[in-house]
Parts: structure tokens; C-alpha cells; sequence
């Protein structure tokens, strides 16, 4: 017996979020067309420019199950158990994220993952995609979508009960709401961007640094990460700030290229045969975050991931936040099947502050992963957090097992770790009063 179709869904955007959605609403019965402005990956290969690497972890494996794909994602994914910190010298030291040693992010083919969802929404057929189709304008009222496909510069205008702006931090969805009144919308760029270089495998076709690790190089102001492929090669990818000393715009030259490398990143630049081309071939792209309310316009439009609230990549949150709201907003169409605009307001409510409480925690965490973990200061209060976690779990866990092991709300997990951290002063406190008046009543006694 098929599937009721309920409502017609155009979805602008076939990236991570747009494909996982398309999965779900075409497992709920839904009428579901996906316009992408790019050529279709399964044959065209990955746009250059972004990042070929991503971190999946407890929130994104969770989507996946939902729409029965997670087997399949994680079957190719390289779990990393912590960081390796690099020292300029080129000491190496290990810093587990938890106090379980299963515990792991996971390093995934952007790439493999996209064609992985995008060949899940087979099973369904009332999924279509339509690639190479560039949204140009977009009638919110009606709702509809007006593209131009870029194979014959033909404009089609596609109608439906529901657009769904998956396109990303640039949306053109977002971009015709945020003519409507009262549509409040920032955008905040960091100083410093990124661009990525490869370590390929050995001569002997081995992984050249441990697999089973985040590799960062930390150098107070800017930072290299390492994330290790399916192919044995790493994809590095440099935050640098954009002017001054030690920046993109000073570093150019082969020879620049070569000293800059040999003084902050030696034992790095010895595992990259093809560094000097990969730097001058490869892009500089910028680093945004963005804000926006409300995520919906009446109950015909609606926002979902980077295109609602795009964050820096530093907690490896951006694609897992996004695959939460797409679980959310699924679950918010059944649970109010009669009442779109009742489900787009309640899933604006739930994700809003959770997605403005990740913003703020992925900057934080730039600052750690680029000024503060290799100092022995942060390495003891690391090692602490573990021996506190592992005898005090019920009561502390770790900002960032909650965050990235846990599917704890993000502005929970936040307001959690700050109260932890008030205890732990206030207890902290009590204990050195109460030492303070064991040793005066020792000193006494001793009178």
C-alpha cells in the first residue's frame, strides 16, 4: 500500500541538511521536489571551497538513524578519541575528550556523506531533485519559487504548500524574508578565515600522523587542524587572521610559504610534498556567523540549518546542529499535521535558542583550540575534569561531553556547565575555609 501524500514541499538547497530533510518528509509522505543550484555530486564531484572533512558526533548519528542511514554514514567514518596537540618544537601530546574511551567524534567524507543522502531519499518516490537550478526569487505569499536552470538558462516557477530554505549561510530564501517587517537578521564575520591543504599518505601507503585523533597545531592567534580521510591522507585546514603578521595577506610567496611553514609548522610541512601548490592553488574563505528571528514566514516558509543560523566550525557543530533541526521540524509537521504555522512556531521556539547558545559556545571554543590547549594549566584542568567526571558523573559532566556526546539542548547543556561551575567555586571554597580552621585549631592545640 503507498504512502497518503499530504502536502507539496519544495526544498532550495540538496546540501547535508536539505538531503536529510528530503529523506524524512519523504518518509512522512510528503510531495517533495529539491532544487540545488550545484551540478549533481554523484557525478560532478564536490564544489571547491568547502570543507572536505566534517566532525559527526552523538546529535548528527541520532538524525541519521531516523532516517535509517547512520549504519552506512558511520561504516566509513574514522572515530577520533581525542586531540593531538603539536608543539612547535613537534612534541606530540594527547588529550582524550572523555573519560569513556569509546567516545569519539567521527571524521566523514563531506562528499560521501552528501551522495549518501541523497541516494537515501530512493526508497521514496515522491522525492525528486533538480540540480543545476538557481533560485532567483521567491514569493512568500503564494508560495513559490522562480529558478533558472543554469544548463539552459531557462526560468521555471515551481509552486508548493511549503518552501524550506536549505541553502545555506547566503540563503536566497532567508534573503527575500528578510524584506518582510520586523525580520531581525545579523551577520558577524571573524578576523581570521581558512584554507585547506592535504598530508598524503605514506609512500607505503599508510596514515603519515595517528588516525584516531584531531590533530591541531596551536600558536596563539591562528591554528592548523588536521582530520584524517578514508584514503589515508589528512585534510589540514589553517585559521589564520586575514591582515597583520603571520596572516593570509603576509604569507604569499613560495619563499614566505616555506619559511612561515618552517618556523610554526616543521614537523607538518615534512608531510606535505605538494604544500607550496596546495596554499596558492587553493581558496581563502571566511568565517560567519548568523543570526536570525523568526525562522518562518505565516505557515508557507521555513529555515532550516546554516540558511536559520550558520556558526563557526570550532565545537564540529554546524552539520549536527543542522540534522537536529531537521529531526525537529519533521516532528514538529506530524505532531501538527492541521497546523503548519503552529508547527513552524513551535519548532522556531525550540531550535532558536539552542542554535544562538551554539553560536556563542563554537567561538569560545576557537579561542581554546587556538590559544589555550597547549598550556600545562589547561592540560590539568582537562585531566581534572576527567577524574571529577568519572567520580562525581551523576552530578559534573564536562561542557563538552555534553555538548558533543550527549543530545542534552545546547542553551541546557550551557546554563548546566555554568552552574557546575559556580558549585565547584562555592565547594571549592567551603573546603579551603574548613582547611584554614583545621590548621588554626592545630596551631592552637599545639599552644
Amino acid at each position: 500500500m503507498g504512502i497518503e501524500v499530504r502536502s507539496t514541499v519544495t526544498i532550495v538547497g540538496a546540501g547535508l541538511a536539505g538531503a536529510l530533510l528530503a529523506c524524512l518528509l519523504g518518509e512522512a509522505g510528503y510531495s517533495v521536489g529539491v532544487y540545488e543550484r550545484r551540478p549533481d555530486p554523484r557525478t560532478r564531484g564536490l564544489t571547491a571551497g568547502r570543507s572536505i572533512n566534517l566532525a559527526l558526533s552523538v546529535r548528527g548519528i541520532h538524525a541519521l538513524q531516523r532516517a535509517g542511514l547512520a549504519e552506512a554514514v558511520l561504516k566509513d567514518a574514522i572515530p577520533m578519541r581525542g586531540r593531538m596537540i603539536h608543539s612547535p618544537a613537534g612534541r606530540l601530546t594527547f588529550q582524550p575528550y572523555s573519560k569513556n574511551p569509546n567516545d569519539a567524534i567521527n571524521s566523514v567524507s563531506r562528499g560521501g556523506l552528501n551522495v549518501t543522502l541523497l541516494d537515501g531519499a530512493r526508497k521514496h518516490p515522491n522525492v525528486r531533485y533538480h540540480f543545476e537550478h538557481r533560485c532567483i526569487d521567491v514569493d512568500l505569499d503564494k508560495p513559490s519559487v522562480t529558478f533558472l536552470n543554469t544548463a539552459d538558462n531557462e526560468t521555471t516557477r515551481v509552486d508548493a504548500d511549503i518552501v524550506i530554505g536549505c541553502d545555506g549561510a547566503f540563503s536566497a530564501v532567508r534573503g527575500r524574508m528578510q524584506l518582510v517587517d520586523q525580520f531581525d537578521y545579523s551577520q558577524t564575520y571573524l578576523g581570521h578565515g581558512y584554507k585547506e591543504l592535504t598530508v598524503p599518505p605514506t609512500r607505503g601507503g599508510d596514515f603519515a600522523m595517528e588516525p584516531h585523533a584531531l590533530h591541531i597545531w596551536p600558536r596563539g592567534g591562528s591554528m592548523m587542524i588536521a582530520l584524517p580521510n578514508r584514503d589515508r591522507s589528512f585534510t589540514c585546514t589553517l585559521f589564520w587572521p586575514f591582515v597583520g603578521p603571520g596572516s593570509f595577506e603576509a604569507v604569499k610567496s613560495e619563499d614566505e610559504i616555506q619559511r612561515f611553514f618552517q618556523a610554526n609548522f616543521r614537523d607538518a610541512m615534512e608531510l606535505m610534498p605538494s604544500l607550496v601548490e596546495d596554499y596558492r592553488h587553493n581558496p581563502t574563505s571566511s568565517l560567519v556567523t548568523v543570526r536570525c528571528s523568526p525562522w518562518f514566514y505565516q505557515d508557507k516558509v521555513v529555515l532550516v540549518g546554516d540558511a536559520a543560523h550558520a556558526v563557526v566550525p570550532f565545537y564540529g557543530q554546524g552539520m549536527n546542529a543542522a540534522f537536529e533541526d531537521c529531526v525537529a521540524l519533521a516532528e514538529c509537521l506530524a505532531h501538527s499535521r492541521s497546523d503548519r504555522h503552529a508547527a513552524f512556531e513551535r519548532y522556531f521556539h525550540g531550535r532558536k535558542v539552542n542554535a544562538d547558545a551554539i553560536a556563542d559556545l563554537a567561538i569560545g571554543n576557537f579561542i581554546e583550540m587556538r590559544d589555550r590547549v597547549a598550556s600545562p594549566a589547561f592540560r590539568l584542568r582537562k585531566r581534572a575534569e576527567r577524574v571529577v567526571h568519572r567520580l562525581c558523573g551523576r552530578w559534573y559532566t564536562p561542557l563538552y561531553n555534553m555538548v558533543t556526546f550527549s543530545r542534552i539542548p545546547y542553551a541546557q547543556a550551557k546554563r548546566k556547565a555554568a552552574k557546575q561551575l559556580r558549585d565547584i567555586i562555592v565547594l571549592s571554597s567551603l573546603l579551603l575555609s574548613l582547611l584554614a580552621v583545621g590548621i588554626l585549631v592545630a596551631v592552637w592545640s599545639l599552644r
